[in-house]
């Protein structure tokens, strides 16, 4: 645990649970990963790198802030297993393909909330109505049925991509934060370095 925030103290709750065991050579131990991009300025946001080992992601969270007007989930989810270079093993059709809403998540012409043991559009913050600027969106995916297993290394990213007037692709410039959870032999890759608490705040 380290405070990141501007004063001293931090107040701290925790409760540990264990068993005694024995644990063989080979176990995958569970990992989890925070990352947050705002705003995003490369088109690509990285959901997690730098695995190194064998092991089995099993899900993400995400919290999607836009910041355009009109549809923001065209961006396609890829995921760069075993040495994949340019081309990854497995590429999405769109963002809310991946997590299963498809069709802009849209019911007459508004988004709407669903929940599913795997995968879900749970919260939907409109300031301004569908398809305005300044949408907030949680969403999540868990890979239980579908496994995404990996010998060596995985690497995952989804575009920040929606459309402009015309059909035209538009890279966004979201504020997008995320929870992916994997297992995996360790050692386990270097975490990426945490933001400080300025660039953690919501604007």
């Amino acid at each position: 645990m380290e405070n990141i925030n501007d004063k001293d103290q931090m107040t701290l709750y925790y409760q540990i649970d264990y068993t005694l065991t024995d644990v063989p050579a080979d176990a995958a131990y569970f990992h989890a990963q925070f990352r947050r991009l705002n705003t995003n300025t490369t088109s690509d946001y990285t959901i997690v790198d730098n695995i190194k080992g064998k092991g089995q992601f099993v899900g993400v969270y995400m919290a999607w802030g836009v910041n355009n007007n009109g549809w923001w989930g065209e961006g396609e989810i890829k995921f760069f297993i075993d040495g994949d270079g340019q081309f990854p093993t497995i590429c999405g059709t769109g963002t809310e393909d991946y997590f299963c809403g498809s069709y802009n998540f849209d019911r007459d012409g508004q988004y709407k909330e669903f929940c599913t043991p795997y995968a879900g559009l749970h919260q939907v913050i409109r300031p301004d109505g569908a398809y305005k600027s300044q949408q907030r969106f949680g969403l999540y995916r868990w890979h239980i049925m579908d496994p995404v297993r990996f010998e060596k290394d995985l690497k995952i990213t989804i575009q920040d991509l929606g459309w402009r007037q015309g059909g035209r692709y538009l890279a966004q410039q979201s504020d997008i934060s995320s929870v992916c959870f994997w297992y995996q032999t360790d050692p386990h890759g270097k975490f990426p370095k945490m933001l400080n608490w300025q660039g953690l705040e919501v604007n």
